[in-house]
């Protein structure tokens, strides 16, 4: 059993996986494991997920990657959360509430790249409120806002009972610690929260037809903010023992999964102000940090304070570009022969050509060299 140092416990929800890794104080990955996560496509571009799904998910990744490890639980240190910017609903007692037409109570997720709310977006974009230009002039419908007034006028009895609003890396970092504590990544880059003044702006909740928000004191969607990496708490006894993992390990306030990459990408770079991180999965994320804001019509921010401390996040991206890459990979000469091996190991095609990677490179760091000089448009 390795039990030198301290480990810390990475934990990343994407959006067909939960995965977790165990690593060293240097960064090293001991282990890791995943869990498919289960998503429900309705007409309308509604895309739904449940969040006790994701939480299982979750927890048996965490209790695979640390036994894997054969690290000694008492030397993790932490578990840092990152996942995609999904809005979950829950009421009372932290019971799931039935978000779209299923009437199911466990599909308690409007998933990110869930569309429904295009006419609420573009309502509110119409009114060109100051708060619009910290999202480069245009909310979009996978911003939480929109959705939020989705639910209000389409689902009022559900918009009515529930107890918290939540991202989900909010609502994961809640269901481990107990806290209510946001991140000031997800609030600022999703729900309009003007971290730079370390505030919400009423008038704007009033305008866009969510008052009832601003009237209660924005208390089902985040009183208190911290930045990313703060403690918020430690697990639960319950949650400890669904992790089986000490109680009290201490939880980081989470990020959005792409901006969690940036952190790894431009923040392991000494001057982040000066690189662009190009994060890729199911959708793609460019981001770039600068000292003072830029605005730029169309293009996401400026953010303070939601990627790297004191400094201005831009940001854009595709929603599409996990398709293109499956595309890419059909396309491929060799997908045949490869698909034949994949189903020989027992894995999917992408599974196995990221092993293949991983076995040609050794360490998952060393794999981006395998595609230096190659250039795909």
């Amino acid at each position: 059993m390795t039990t030198a140092g301290q480990h810390y416990i990475g934990i990343d929800v994407g959006t067909g996986s939960a995965r977790a890794g165990v690593f060293t104080e240097n960064g090293t990955m001991l282990a890791s494991a995943r869990r498919d996560i289960a998503i429900f496509h309705e007409m309308g571009e509604i895309v739904e997920q449940s969040g006790n799904d994701i939480w299982r998910a979750v927890c048996a990744s965490v209790r695979q990657a640390v036994q894997t490890s054969g690290v000694d639980v008492s030397s993790i240190a932490g578990i840092g959360i990152d996942a995609t910017c999904s809005l979950v609903v829950v009421g009372e007692d932290g019971a799931p509430l039935p978000v779209g037409p299923s009437e199911d109570p466990q599909r308690n997720i409007i998933v990110w790249m869930d569309h429904r709310a295009v006419e609420q977006a573009r309502r509110i974009t119409a009114l060109g409120h100051d708060v619009l230009r910290y999202v480069g002039g245009t909310i979009s419908p996978e911003m939480q806002t929109p959705k939020l007034l989705w639910l209000r006028e389409n689902r009022p009895a559900v918009f009515a009972d529930a107890a918290q609003f939540f991202d989900l890396a909010d609502y994961l970092t809640w269901r481990a610690s107990g806290s209510l504590a946001r991140s000031s990544c997800t609030l600022t880059c999703k729900w309009t929260y003007m971290a730079h003044e370390k505030r919400w702006d009423p008038t704007y909740f009033d305008a866009v037809g969510l008052r009832e928000l601003a009237a209660e004191g924005f208390a089902r969607i985040g009183t208190e903010v911290v930045p990313p990496g703060t403690r918020v708490g430690g697990l639960t006894s319950q949650v400890a023992a669904e992790m089986a993992l000490p109680v009290g390990t201490p939880v980081a306030a989470g990020l959005i999964d792409a901006h969690a990459g940036g952190v790894g990408t431009v923040g392991a770079i000494g001057a982040p102000h000066e690189n662009m991180a190009y994060v890729f999965g199911t959708s793609s994320c460019t981001m770039t940090t600068t000292s003072d804001p830029a605005f730029v019509p169309g293009v996401w921010g400026p953010y303070f304070d939601a990627m790297m401390p004191g400094l201005w996040l831009n940001e854009g991206g595709q929603s599409a570009a996990g398709a293109a890459m499956d595309r890419l990979v059909a396309l491929h000469p060799a997908r045949a022969l490869a698909q034949k091996k994949a189903d020989a190991a027992g894995r999917s095609l992408l599974a196995y050509l990221s092993q293949q990677a991983l076995h040609t490179a050794g360490t998952p760091s060393q794999a981006i060299s395998l595609a230096e000089g190659v250039h795909v448009v």
